[in-house]
């Protein structure tokens, strides 16, 4: 639908005017905006926008939601796997569960059609004990059935698992070694992200130098904790945000390909056998070109 607003409706809010001219209530209104299936001028716009004469108002269809995942035959990279658990190499640019704005295309989507998953966590995060961000690359765990989804969320929760990540962030890094404690929660200003708040959740990162080049650092980096964003949150709350990120302490951006941060070891207890299991993973094509052009700066 396409409106151009006359000057009776201008000064209202546009979620008010959608509401008068459509069934949807502010709520659905709201999601629509957030997914930008509301455009006034063709971009999207906030909530609290208020329209003007003459500007035009794009108005798409809601998304609906299936009710659940559904299996989709999708090339998964799959390191090991048995009867209780598979482990993954994520890819660049994949979802690791179903959500708004992503029902399809998922990690998970694509281990139905590979095999039956623990059901613990629902029908849009069926298997999924521990995730990490679209453009973040590398290894996590999922869990093919519940008994063995309790005992690998219990090691998270105890913090007996082992979880190393690599990362390349902007500007030098004088300790060798460090520790960030700091509570991570909503960012007030801006839902969609992560900040430093002190009514926030315990994050604790602990980092290692691995190289110092002209203007950045590569870092290998251990979690105590497992917030949203925990590390890129807290690299760019020390000033040192990680390279090739669109959303933390934005610099120079290098390509669409994201963050450069590598979940490049992941170590559990097999949750059937007990037997402690290690499995590790190399940089991806995308972290190491933009690792050489950072060379060259």
């Amino acid at each position: 639908m396409k409106y151009i607003i006359e000057e009776e409706n201008a000064t209202k809010r546009i979620d008010q005017f959608i509401t008068e001219i459509t069934d949807y209530s502010r709520s659905k209104v709201a999601k629509m905006i957030d997914d930008e299936k509301i455009l006034v001028n063709g971009n999207p716009i906030k909530k609290n926008y208020v329209l003007k004469i003459n500007d035009c108002l794009e108005i798409g269809e809601p998304e609906e939601a299936p009710m659940e995942a559904l299996p989709e035959e999708i090339d998964i990279p799959i390191v090991y796997e048995d009867e209780d658990v598979i482990v993954v190499d994520k890819p660049n640019g994949m979802v690791v569960h179903p959500a708004p704005g992503n029902y399809t295309g998922t990690l998970v989507n694509g281990l139905l059609y590979h095999s039956e998953l623990s059901t613990i966590n629902g029908s849009f995060r069926p298997g999924i004990v521990h995730r990490i961000d679209a453009d973040t690359t590398g290894l996590l765990v999922v869990a093919k059935n519940d008994k063995a989804h309790e005992i690998l969320a219990k090691q998270l929760e105890e913090k007996t698992t082992h979880r190393k990540y690599i990362a390349l962030v902007w500007g030098v890094l004088e300790a060798d070694t460090g520790t960030i404690d700091a509570p991570i929660g909503r960012d007030t200003n801006d839902r969609k992200k992560m900040a430093i708040v002190a009514t926030g959740k315990s994050a604790v990162t602990h980092f290692k130098v691995i190289e110092r080049y002209k203007n950045a650092t590569l870092i290998e980096v251990i979690l105590e904790t497992g917030r949203t964003h925990q590390i890129r949150v807290h690299m760019n709350y020390i000033e040192h945000p990680v390279v090739n990120d669109p959303v933390y302490g934005k610099r120079k951006m290098f390509d669409s390909t994201g963050q450069c941060l590598h979940a490049a070891e992941l170590g559990f207890k097999h949750p059937k056998t007990g037997e402690y299991m290690e499995f590790k993973s190399p940089l991806p094509p995308v972290f190491l070109n933009i690792l050489e052009l950072i060379k060259d700066l």
